[in-house]
């Protein structure tokens, strides 16, 4: 090999190691650094991650953790301001499963990245879509050890729980239509886990009558209500309670927190779970010290 030709093969192989280098930065830092999130669940997610100092916007529906409300508003989960969207620079926006594919499109005809998160059908879903994220963020370890974490404590709750009497559970999460936990919602994993009787466990829709569930006699009643500040939610257990059912005989419903049992991510949806199975199997709060968090009290 002359002088010549030794010379351009180091300046080929000098760019060639530059360029893998260049191209190596690039994948491993290339992550978002200004995300709006369109739903509490989404937030919750990042805060989970430890990325809330690129969560530049969020909902006013994102209210955990505590310091999700202090972010910049964009509107609400369905009817956001664009215009203040596009002043807060994203360079992410995480849609959900209430976003729009006009809405979408839109963004998308802007310039605007866009991922799309839609509502989870279970505790593993739950997981998977955490993961997603945090590959995203390029927090794919991060993700890893808290899910790890989340299904062991789920595990340990639902292996406690399996060895107590089964009791009939009905969780309300709409009223008008009257709507529960399906078979085919996260939600229903709540009473599953807990070793509880989903009485519309059979159903794939969540929508169900009051004469359905009058008949089914669930031993308890969990309302888990958005809006329950209203009154909405104590205005179901007033009506449950005038109804001849073992329920409403044995004070067995309840109004917990649908900010909490609603709208969970891998770590809430422990939380949820743990309070759930306490109000199923008393004992258990008793004997593990599970959390009453997200209860909430009403008169009569």
């Amino acid at each position: 090999m002359n002088n010549l030709m030794r010379t351009n093969y180091f300046v080929v192989l000098l760019l060639l190691l530059f360029t893998v280098a260049v191209t190596g930065h690039a994948k491993t830092t290339d992550f978002p650094r200004r995300i709006i999130s369109l739903g509490p669940i989404n937030t919750e997610n990042v805060y989970l991650l430890g990325a809330e100092d690129r969560l530049v916007g969020n909902t006013s529906y994102c209210v955990r953790p505590e310091a999700a409300k202090d972010k910049e508003k964009i509107g609400s989960v369905m009817q956001f301001s664009l215009e203040k969207i596009l002043s807060l620079r994203p360079d992410l926006i995480l849609a959900t499963g209430l976003t729009s594919p006009t809405q979408i499109r839109k963004f998308e005809e802007l310039g605007l990245r866009v991922v799309q998160f839609p509502q989870s059908s279970s505790f593993e879903e739950i997981c998977a879509q955490f993961l997603r994220l945090g590959r995203l963020l390029g927090l794919e370890q991060k993700a890893g050890e808290v899910i790890r974490e989340m299904k062991d404590k789920v595990k340990a709750i639902s292996a406690a729980a399996a060895a107590l009497p089964q009791r009939r559970v009905f969780l309300q999460i709409g009223a008008t239509p009257l709507f529960g936990a399906a078979a085919n919602s996260f939600t229903h994993d709540f009473i599953r886990l807990s070793n509880g009787i989903n009485v519309i466990g059979e159903q794939q829709n969540g929508t169900v009558s009051y004469e359905k569930i009058l008949a089914k006699d669930p031993e308890m009643i969990i309302i888990a209500i958005m809006g329950s500040e209203t009154g909405i939610a104590g205005e179901e257990k007033r009506k449950w309670q005038r109804f001849p059912i073992r329920a409403a005989q044995d004070n067995q419903v309840h109004i917990v927190d649908p900010d909490l049992v609603c709208s969970p991510s891998p770590a809430t949806f422990v939380e949820a779970l743990a309070l759930v199975a306490g109000l199923i199997h008393p004992e258990l709060k008793q004997d593990a010290g599970l959390s009453s968090r997200g209860h909430i009290s009403i008169k009569e």
